[in-house]
Order: structure tokens, then sequence, then C-alpha cells
């Protein structure tokens, strides 16, 4: 149990995916409107020091590696079976594990991609990680009551694991 009830994971994982198709929407707009203005006869190089279409073609080549990430992103969370964690069972992919870090609670779901998305959810603030992450690979194998530490540079920051589920 998290939060002293059951969560609805497969409601979380499609306000998840919700937020990624309306980011998907967006970068996908700034995408067409860059890879336009690449192509407009006015961006074309005046001079050798003229370079606005070489940096809209940059940035739609940018933007279109992002479309194709998101996308991605999205196959893999609508493909994410998750399981309900029992309190004495250790961190795994699909758990949302509830951690204290000084007076500061958090909550962070492990998903397979797509890590530091952050979604309001059930009135919580839910923070996505990934176990390839500084944090996600720590927490993963610990149990309720467990504490980890996360080094971020010269900083050490300390988790203790509230629940899982």
């Amino acid at each position: 149990m998290c939060y002293n009830y059951l969560v609805n994971k497969p409601l979380l994982i499609q306000a998840i995916c919700e937020k990624v198709e309306n980011e998907l929407a967006v970068i996908k707009e700034a995408a067409r409107a860059a890879h336009t203005a690449a192509n407009d006869p006015e961006n074309k190089a005046e001079n050798q020091y003229d370079t606005r279409g070489l940096e809209a073609s940059y940035l739609a080549e940018a933007q279109a590696k992002r479309v194709v990430e998101l996308e991605e992103m999205l196959l893999v969370y609508r493909a994410t079976k998750p399981k309900d964690f029992q309190p004495d069972e250790s961190v795994a992919p699909t758990a949302l594990v509830e951690v204290q870090s000084g007076s500061k609670k958090s909550s962070f779901f492990i998903l397979a991609r797509g890590g530091g998305l952050s979604i309001s959810f059930e009135g919580k603030s839910v923070q996505t990680v990934t176990p390839q992450s500084p944090l996600g690979e720590a927490l993963i194998g610990l149990k309720k009551d467990d504490i980890v530490e996360v080094e971020n540079g010269n900083y050490v920051r300390e988790y203790v694991i509230l629940s899982l589920c």
C-alpha cells in the first residue's frame, strides 16, 4: 500500500501517457515549424556568416529525434503491465515508491524509460525514474524502511523508503 491506499497504476500510466501525448503534439508542431523555416527561401544564406537556415535545420532535426523518443516512450508505457507490490517485497520496475529525505516526502514511479517526468496524480506529485538513473539504481532491490544514499556531484542525499506498492 502507498499513501495508505492502493494506487490504480493503470490510471497512473494512462495519465503519464496523456502528458507525453500532449508534449508530443507540441513538439510535432514545433518540428513542422522548424522544418518549414529551414526550407524557407527567405532563410537562404546571404553570406558565409548567415546561418539562419542551417540553425533551423539543426533545430528541426533535434525536434524530429525528440518526436521519435516520445513515440517510443508511449509504446513502452502502453505495453507496461504494472505489478502491485506487497509491503515486504523489494523495489522493482513498476513500483511506486514513497520516500522521505529530511522533512520532504516524494513519490517515484520506476519505469523502463522516460525518467524525469513529473505528474500530479490523485493529489500527489509523482516523478518517473528509470532503473538506470542514480536514484532508480539505488532503489532497486530495497524494501520498506531501508535507507539509501544517492550522490549528486559533491552532495549526498539520504532517502528512507516509507512505502511501495
